[in-house]
């Protein structure tokens, strides 16, 4: 299997479990009572569901997207440690015409 596929599948798995520690916060705080009315409700395992996918989609697409952009940085030059700009603080001549 390719190394991005692997990658990819890595992070998913990591966003899922994200989403899964998210939707038992949620319920678990009772947020919006959200626990009160998916357990009261004959079609609140759909709610449930629904939650639970579509935040995976989210932190599954963030957390691959983190490793991405953080692949292409190799510049490891110590912060701010670079030579300073130097600033020259010169009038200039701006030039006017004028309507009479």
């Amino acid at each position: 299997m390719p190394a991005l596929v692997r990658l990819y599948i890595r992070n998913v798995i990591i966003g899922f479990g994200l989403s899964t520690v998210f939707v038992t916060a949620l319920l678990w705080l009772n947020v919006a009572n959200l626990w009160h009315l998916i357990s009261t409700s004959p079609q609140g395992w759909i709610a449930l569901l629904m939650l639970f996918v579509f935040n995976g989609i989210i932190f599954a697409g963030v957390q691959f997207a983190i490793v991405i952009m953080r692949m292409g940085t190799d510049d490891h030059s110590g912060g701010g440690r670079k030579s300073p700009v130097t600033v020259r603080a010169e009038p200039v001549a701006i030039l006017v015409k004028s309507n009479s």
